[in-house]
């Protein structure tokens, strides 16, 4: 398992009975996370007192309350990259904070390559991983279905200095977004891709991960270019192995380029107890 241990302003605090204590900033939230089938790891003091809890709803889905003013929106920082978070809807803040883990790798990737690398980012919801790839000084492209998403990805650039940056920003059904480009002959140097398990395009294009995923990935090999320098898939699909997404790229991309394929969990460290909450799996070709 890779951990994501280098974050200042995120901390996971406590967890236990299905849910989680976390630091965002300055703000402390309590969410549910089904991973979490252990009792109570400890009594953190503020584990009956954050500032927000998302609570389940018997008939599905479920609310924040809150226990103080929390802003509609603040900002934490992962060295020189900034985001906006804030309570959004299905539990969620905006931000993954275990993909660290793949910002460090990939900004390592293309400011290692010494050359000119163009990335595209697939499902890419609020930019995290765009962010860091811009950073790291490649041009990006930003394809979600989602405009409000897309949206906030901007803001992400711009809160990290990159207003200026070349990334371009699509919203739109990425299956057809790629088949555009492939009939453009457009050409990139590393994919990432974050799939949802299920979803739905603009036009209600529906998408199903154990369907799509191999299809959508050997569309993806055409847009490589002819010296590609990775491809990245990460999923919270439950049930998923990460050998399954390397099987994926083996059969895709690696017999394609050759290269290697490797996979993995993502994990992050609870403070003080030794305990490794598993947030999803990944799997990487590298040329």
């Amino acid at each position: 398992m890779q951990i994501a241990d280098h974050w200042k302003n995120y901390e996971l605090l406590a967890s236990g009975d299905g849910e989680k204590l976390e630091r965002w900033g300055d703000v402390i939230l309590r969410r549910p996370d089904p991973q979490i089938i252990w009792p109570l790891s400890h009594k953190h003091p503020r584990w009956d007192k954050p500032d927000a809890r998302y609570e389940r709803s018997s008939s599905g889905g479920g609310r924040w309350k809150f226990s103080k003013t929390v802003p509609d929106e603040w900002f934490i920082s992962y060295g020189e990259l900034r985001f906006a978070v804030k309570t959004m809807g299905f539990k969620h803040t905006g931000l993954f904070p275990e993909q660290a883990v793949n910002w460090d790798w990939m900004a390592e990737k293309i400011t290692s390559a010494k050359r000119p690398i163009s990335v595209l980012n697939l499902f890419a919801y609020t930019g995290g991983a765009t962010v860091a790839c811009a950073k790291a000084g490649a041009s990006v492209c930003h394809v979600d279905a989602a405009k409000n998403m897309v949206e906030r990805a901007k803001e992400n650039a711009r809160l990290s200095g990159l207003e200026s940056h070349p990334i371009r920003y699509i919203t739109d059904d990425v299956n057809k977004f790629v088949e555009r480009e492939i009939r453009r002959e457009r050409q990139y140097d590393a994919i990432i891709m974050d799939p949802p398990s299920f979803g739905r395009g603009p036009q209600g294009e529906i998408w199903k991960v154990e369907d799509h995923l191999f299809a959508l990935v050997e569309l993806c090999s055409k847009v490589l270019s002819k010296k590609p320098l990775f491809f990245l898939i990460n999923s919270y699909t439950t049930g998923f192995s990460p050998t399954v997404i390397q099987d994926l790229l083996k059969l895709s991309i690696e017999k394609r380029f050759g290269g290697k394929t490797s996979c993995d969990e993502l994990g992050l460290p609870e403070t003080g107890t030794g305990l490794v909450l598993p947030c999803g799996i990944f799997g990487r070709w590298e040329g």
